[in-house]
């Protein structure tokens, strides 16, 4: 089964910021995902998300 998470850790890595700033780019997004309603896990944030914000991709298998 895929990850369906990034942990903090390899968000620093993808975006080469620290760790501590991808700590809080995933809370934000988090709370951004929860104000949608969708159920988050603190210090994880979907990797989907996370695509679709960074860049702007969107799976078109999922899509269709």
């Amino acid at each position: 089964m895929a990850k369906l998470f990034y942990t903090a850790q390899e968000v620093a890595e993808m975006l080469g910021v620290s760790k501590s700033k991808a700590y809080l780019m995933i809370q934000e997004w988090n709370q951004e995902l929860a104000a949608m309603n969708f159920v988050t896990i603190s210090g994880k944030v979907s990797k989907k998300y996370v695509d679709e914000r960074i860049y702007g991709y969107i799976d078109e298998q999922e899509a269709v």
